[in-house]
Formats: C-alpha cells, sequence, structure tokens
C-alpha cells in the first residue's frame, strides 16, 4: 500500500517526537546483558539529548493554530502507543528481571531505576498531555500511565489547583526563589495528595455529595493503582514489587523536578482580597531547545500550555524573551542543575530577580511571595 504524499510528509513531521520509543529496546538490553548497560537509560535520556540540543540548536518557529486534529493525527497517536508500549515494557521487565539469575541485585535495581527515569520524564510526560484532552478515552490512558507510577492523584491536583494557583502560594508545585528542590519535594509530595483531595472532595460539595462518594476519582485511582500491585506480584512476588515501586519512586521523582524548574521564583501579582492577576506568559519557565522539546513532546512550551491547557503539543506555541522567561539550557541540563542547590541559586536567582524588575518594578518588598505554600483550596 503507498500512502499519499501528504500523508508521508505529516508522519515524517511527526517522527522526531516519537525518539522516545527508543528509550524501550535499551532497557530490554540492560536487562539481557546486565553489567554497564545498566547506566544506558540515564545516560541516553539526561546527556544525549543535552548534547543534541547543543547539535540541533533551537526552535522558535509556531505552528499554525488553524491545524485541525485530523492534520495531527500522527503527533497523537505517538501518546496514544506510548501507553500499551509503556505497559508491556514495564511488566515484561518485572517478570524477567525479578527472578534472572545473570543479574545480581544492584543491577536489577540499576536497570529498574533507568526504567523509572523513562515513565517519568516520558510517560508521566505523556499522562500530562492525554488528561487535558476531551477525548475520554485519552483521559482514561492517561490515567492508565499514572497508575504505573503510583501517583494518581497528580491529574486531580494538576488540573483543579496547579493550573487555577499556579505561580501563587496556593499552589505547591510552585518552587519559592531560593527554597532548594531538597525542601520542595517532601512539601510537594505531602501537600499534592492533600490538596488533590480537597479539591475533589470540594467539588463533591458542591453536588452536595460526600468525599467517599462513588463518583470520587480517588475511587479509581486506588483500582488502577492496585491492578498494578497485583500484576507485579503475580509476574515477579515481592521482588516484582520491590522492583515496581523503584522505579514508581524514581519517575515521581522525575516528574517532581520538571515541576521544580517550570516556575521557580515566578509569581502572580496579589491584587487583595486573596485575588491574583490573570496567568499570563510570564509566569512559566521555558526551553526552545529542539532536541529535548521533542522527548518531551513541546512541554518547554510551557507557557502557552498555561494559557490553553487543552491544545495539542504540536500546536503550542513559543514566546520570546521579551513575553515570557527562558532557561538557559533545556530541561534535561536544568534538572541536573537543580540537584545542586547552590549551582541552582548561581543560575536562576538573578535571572529571577531581572524578571521581577522587568515586570513589577513597582513591588519593593518580596516576602510575602515566599512564604510557605498554603496549597489547600477555600
Amino acid at each position: 500500500m503507498i500512502l499519499p504524499p501528504q500523508t508521508v510528509a505529516k508522519a515524517q513531521n511527526a517522527l522526531p517526537f516519537a525518539l522516545s520509543f527508543l528509550l524501550i529496546p535499551l532497557a530490554f538490553i540492560s536487562a539481557i546483558y546486565g553489567g554497564w548497560t545498566v547506566i544506558l537509560l540515564p545516560l541516553v535520556t539526561w546527556y544525549t539529548f543535552s548534547f543534541l540540543d547543543l547539535a540541533v540548536g533551537l526552535n522558535t518557529d509556531n505552528a499554525d493554530l488553524e491545524t485541525t486534529d485530523e492534520e495531527l493525527f500522527w503527533y497523537t497517536a505517538i501518546t496514544i502507543a506510548w501507553v500499551p508500549a509503556q505497559f508491556l515494557m514495564l511488566f515484561t521487565l518485572i517478570w524477567y528481571v525479578a527472578p534472572a539469575e545473570h543479574l545480581n541485585t544492584f543491577e536489577k535495581i540499576a536497570i529498574f531505576f533507568g526504567v523509572g527515569v523513562i515513565t517519568g520524564t516520558v510517560g508521566i510526560n505523556y499522562s500530562h498531555e492525554l488528561m487535558h484532552q476531551k477525548n475520554k478515552l485519552e483521559r482514561w490512558l492517561g490515567d492508565a500511565l499514572l497508575a504505573m507510577v503510583l501517583y494518581s492523584h497528580f491529574r486531580s491536583e494538576h488540573l483543579l489547583v496547579h493550573h487555577r494557583y499556579v505561580a501563587t502560594p496556593r499552589d505547591p508545585v510552585t518552587a519559592r526563589m531560593g527554597e532548594s528542590f531538597y525542601r520542595f519535594y517532601p512539601r510537594v509530595l505531602k501537600q499534592c495528595f492533600q490538596s488533590a483531595w480537597k479539591a475533589e472532595a470540594a467539588m463533591l460539595a458542591r453536588k452536595n455529595l460526600p468525599a467517599t462518594d462513588s463518583s470520587n476519582p480517588f475511587w479509581k485511582y486506588a483500582y488502577l493503582q492496585g491492578v498494578c500491585f497485583l500484576l507485579a506480584f503475580a509476574l515477579g512476588g515481592w521482588a516484582g514489587i520491590g522492583l515496581f515501586l523503584v522505579q514508581a519512586g524514581v519517575a515521581i521523582w522525575q516528574l517532581e523536578l520538571v515541576n521544580y524548574i517550570e516556575h521557580y521564583g515566578l509569581t502572580r501579582k496579589h491584587l487583595g482580597d486573596g485575588k491574583y492577576e490573570h496567568v499570563q506568559p510570564r509566569h512559566s519557565w521555558n526551553a526552545a531547545q529542539k532536541a529535548s522539546n521533542w522527548l518531551l513532546i513541546n512541554l518547554q512550551r510551557h507557557s502557552d500550555h498555561h494559557y490553553k491547557p487543552d491544545r495539542r503539543f504540536p500546536v503550542l506555541q513559543t514566546y520570546t524573551e521579551a513575553d515570557a522567561p527562558q532557561l538557559p539550557y533545556g530541561y534535561p541540563v536544568m534538572t541536573i542543575a537543580a540537584m545542586f542547590p547552590s549551582l541552582w541559586r548561581r543560575v536562576m536567582n538573578p535571572r529571577v530577580k531581572k524578571w521581577r524588575d522587568m515586570y513589577y518594578p513597582e513591588i519593593t518588598d518580596w516576602s510575602a511571595y515566599n512564604k510557605a505554600a498554603n496549597p489547600l483550596p477555600r
């Protein structure tokens, strides 16, 4: 069967965003050969895409906003296809690695550390794309990806809390200026779950329903995560459960590293009476590095995502430094920098101060904007 030239061209344009699928064979190579190959996944994900960013440069082109869903078919197909691919990778590896005699305990843990890098960097990011869509199948697939990393409540927190309160003290995942990742991470783990639960409970209360009503998605979250636990145990026993938990923990850590850098130090102006200015492009850090945007399906065009949350990733627009703050490097490099607080502050705090002077010269006391978060919606 010969496809029309126009169809072939559209598929070719989407192909770079499918590079993430090449990480899956590396996971199996690590499991089969062990030894030094167990470092392949983090090495390729973190460093290869960083070097590719240097090689291929920036992409500041914007897609036509009138692009139809039919024209975006191949891009959508990539995010949908990832779900069964990740499922098969994760649980096949649990079945194979847990009893494997040619791998020692360290190698097994290292392999699933690498798997967590994939399920966090790619899987959670794809779930983020899917959860924002109106199509019920896509939203369900997003839930499935989150269940595989035991972070299902992220959907409720992200949609009901983060997008509403971003860049304010009421958003737990907006990192304050000067807050290290090591202070941010435990705070977020606790507050995100609390804020997600309270947001869902508040929605049910407006319908005169209790928080325990069957329509609360937390029941679905528990069910899907329970299925993953049972499957891991059925395929790998207690060792399978342990390996499953390793990859989930790494995936969550990867997600929160990205959350940390996306809005670090950025704040919306307080208008009084608990009200803030509308979210604008200047309230998210952006990066135009082409290769890391291939890996992260344009997540680095973060300002436009907050402007139009249901806009599919190929159509997300990029902004110049005049409209939105820019990171000096792509997310892979910046997440590594975030692990070293003194380096992070040296790189980012001057940029935050410059941003404050540029957009809010009238604010002279920023202490109120740096207070610990109160993420619980009223």
